[in-house]
């Protein structure tokens, strides 16, 4: 999709942060775009800050399958059709592995990684049904490629969204429907204001800090954020990502961090000759799980 101009955008996460500045990028574009955030009130003043008829608002809990496809339906009915669907909305919960609750995991990958495919699943028979072209892009983040200690929930659901969005990537390229994942590093967001957002039923968490210490951290982290990217220079490069097809895209060169880890592994390996037949074995399988083997 080199082309956008005329193009309809549907956005999560749309009201702040990234999908806000993607939005505004879109419309500068030429695209149309529908934004869609839990916060009525956040998303109210986004709509107002657009101040466009190519934007329309969706209240929506990303986490609500249901919900979702209402919202996938309302799109097209204002719209006509949807080209680009954009999994943005996530939340920044930290805290390590040892001390989290189920509730703090089942929160997190409800929003972080199920609701990625409830987008998917939601949006994809619209995106295919036009033949136009389309383009699929979801939000993982630079803790989705390295993990550390106190990212180990977070992670897990960002590392899972670039696995998903690498797999997608292949199952759609015979459809002309691009997909990317977005891995930003630090950009100027407010993702640390998650407490109000989090579901009663998910309030069983095992992170135990006072609310001092709470204040505390949210005050560092928005202070380092916000000598972050700004949000709208990272929609310019998610619609440029876009443009050119790219499956991953950057905002920060990180490339020392990621040849650390790159060498990490390879010191991993076994250290003895390569058994020829059963490397051959692992292709072969390899290969199958790219074919499709499994189709009917």
């Amino acid at each position: 999709m080199r082309e956008l101009a005329g193009k309809v955008a549907f956005i999560t996460g749309g009201a702040s942060g990234i999908g806000l500045g993607t939005a505004k990028e879109c419309i500068a574009a030429g695209m149309r775009v529908v934004i869609a955030d839990i916060r009525q009130a956040q998303l109210e003043a986004a709509l107002g800050e657009l101040a466009s008829d190519a934007a329309h608002g969706v209240q929506l809990d990303v986490a609500d399958r249901g919900a979702m496809q209402r919202a996938a339906e309302e799109t097209v009915r204002v719209f006509g059709k949807v080209h680009v669907l954009f999994n943005n909305a996530g939340i920044g919960l930290l805290g390590s592995i040892k001390e989290a609750s189920y509730d703090d995991w089942d929160w997190m990958l409800s929003v972080n990684l199920s609701a990625v495919f409830n987008g998917v699943r939601s949006f994809l028979p619209h995106l295919r049904a036009h033949g136009e072209g389309a383009h699929i892009v979801s939000t993982a983040s630079m803790g989705g490629l390295m993990a550390s200690n106190n990212g180990g929930v977070y992670s897990t659901c960002k590392y899972g969204v670039v696995a998903m969005m690498q797999c997608l990537r292949e199952d759609l390229a015979p459809e002309n429907i691009g997909v990317s994942v977005l891995c930003p590093a630090a950009v100027n967001t407010n993702i640390f204001t998650h407490d109000e957002l989090r579901p009663q039923k998910f309030m069983d968490s095992g992170y135990h800090e006072t609310q001092e210490a709470k204040t505390a951290a949210r005050e560092h982290l928005k202070s380092m954020l916000s000598h972050g990217m700004d949000p709208r220079r990272v929609g310019s490069i998610v619609l440029d990502g876009i443009r050119r097809d790219q499956l991953y895209i950057f905002t920060h060169n990180m490339a020392q961090v990621m040849c650390d880890r790159r060498d990490a592994l390879i010191a991993s390996l076994p250290d003895e000759p390569v058994n020829e037949a059963r490397l051959a074995a692992d292709m072969q399988v390899r290969a199958m799980m790219k074919s499709n083997l499994f189709k009917r």
